[in-house]
């Protein structure tokens, strides 16, 4: 059997379902990771008397798990990977001679909480590779003393986009890291995004619950004449905040039959009502007169809109895939990719109008570059729909399509990255 950090979970498991000596060999070997890949899988073989046994047996495991304490060596893994998350976000309270509260924040929240999912990843796939240890530390060290070498007085245009850029780049690094550095592996792409979405609703729980926590606490303080509510935002909410979705990724990993029907609701309820919005909307602008080409917010305003639709599309496209979608939500898929194209046409043509009229900038050359790369992507992606709904192509066409164009992102944002503060000479 191949190491266990190398093994491809879904892809092992589909090949080895007439074995079942094997199928309950890499169960045993890490049943987490077993379940996860199973969660998806089990869509594809309803039929299948094996998958229907496994399925029966892992949704009773679950069962048992929820109730179950976690063990104290992962509660001590995982409170550590928060504290040291918690003590990096606040370097600015534990040393103010040297770190700049507002500036370190713009510069390296992001590389810290991506590190703590990082390390979490690292441990939760049993990494043990030094070769991939070192990577990791290279993904987020290189990067932070890069991004902390920049002005940081009067920042040009250049360097902020830096700034904008290096949580893509960031969130990237985490990927390597959950994928286990399997580059190659479209379906381990595919769940990292997937896993993304569980873990954004389990983040959102948590800070719901932190919110109530947070105004009961000063609530008591305050009554008995004590206000701790500076205090508490500095010290309590920032660290909690950081290190919050170290705990999620590890709510999300534990309990994954809590979750894997997550993603095709999210596609199902929302995916029409993004749609629907945005119909009204672009009726909306269209009376209102309003238009990209000669307002700089709007076109802002614009561009925001089309990456949030573009996430929708792709995250819905992560979950659909399990769940088998009906006819209605491929419809509706397909028509909001058309929509999408429209909408990022006219916001390059009202790019390619203010180039001429007012030259060009590091912010319209970074924002006419990642126009067009969504317009290629959002191209592909409306082409597989269409041969999904009207050729009766798997589904899965679609899903590998988004996989395989995530490395050109990639290099786009590492272009923007450690590139263009060179190329503008940090303007």
């Amino acid at each position: 059997m191949k190491k266990e950090t190398t093994i491809n979970w879904k892809e092992e498991i589909r090949s080895n379902l007439g074995n079942p000596e094997i199928l309950e060999k890499l169960f045993r070997s890490n049943p987490k990771a077993f379940k996860t890949a199973f969660s998806d899988l089990s869509y594809d073989d309803d039929d299948s008397g094996i998958m229907r046994f496994w399925k029966a047996r892992l949704d009773h495991d679950a069962g048992s798990d929820i109730l179950k304490k976690t063990s104290l060596k992962e509660l001590l893994i995982v409170i550590g990977i928060c504290l040291i998350t918690a003590f990096l976000i606040k370097l600015p309270g534990i040393f103010p001679s040297v770190f700049s509260d507002e500036i370190f924040y713009q510069k390296n929240t992001a590389i810290i909480v991506f590190l703590g999912l990082a390390m979490y990843s690292l441990w939760a796939n049993r990494t043990r590779e030094k070769g991939k240890l070192i990577i990791s530390a290279v993904t987020f060290l290189l990067p932070a003393v890069y991004i902390n070498l920049l002005p940081s007085e009067n920042p040009g245009d250049s360097v902020i986009l830096t700034w904008i850029h290096l949580p893509l780049l960031m969130w990237f690094a985490w990927g390597m890291a959950f994928t286990d550095y399997d580059f190659r592996n479209r379906s381990r792409r595919m769940d990292f995004i997937r896993h993304n979405g569980d873990l954004l609703i389990i983040y959102a729980l948590i800070a719901i619950a932190g919110g109530i926590l947070t105004a009961i606490t000063i609530g008591l303080f305050d009554s008995i004449g004590l206000s701790i509510g500076e205090f508490y935002a500095e010290n309590i909410i920032i660290a909690g905040a950081a290190s919050a979705p170290v705990v999620a990724a590890f709510i999300t990993d534990s309990y994954p039959a809590l979750l894997n029907r997550t993603a095709p609701l999210i596609a199902g309820i929302f995916s029409p009502l993004v749609l629907l919005t945005l119909i009204i909307f672009l009726v909306a602008m269209a009376v209102a007169g309003k238009d990209p080409y000669n307002n700089r917010d709007f076109l802002l305003i614009f561009n925001v809109m089309l990456l949030g639709v573009m996430a929708i599309i792709i995250y819905s496209v992560s979950g659909t895939q399990a769940a088998k979608p009906g006819k209605f939500n491929r419809i509706v898929l397909f028509v909001l990719s058309i929509i999408s194209i429209a909408i990022d046409l006219v916001a390059l043509s009202a790019i390619f109008y203010r180039l001429g009229e007012y030259g060009l900038t590091p912010n319209k050359l970074a924002v006419l570059a990642s126009n067009i790369l969504v317009l290629v992507n959002l191209i592909m992606i409306m082409t597989d729909l269409f041969r999904i709904n009207f050729r009766n192509r798997e589904f899965r066409t679609v899903e590998s399509t988004v996989a395989k164009y995530l490395p050109v992102y990639l290099a786009w944002i590492i272009f923007v990255v450690f590139c263009f503060p060179l190329i503008f000479g940090m303007k």
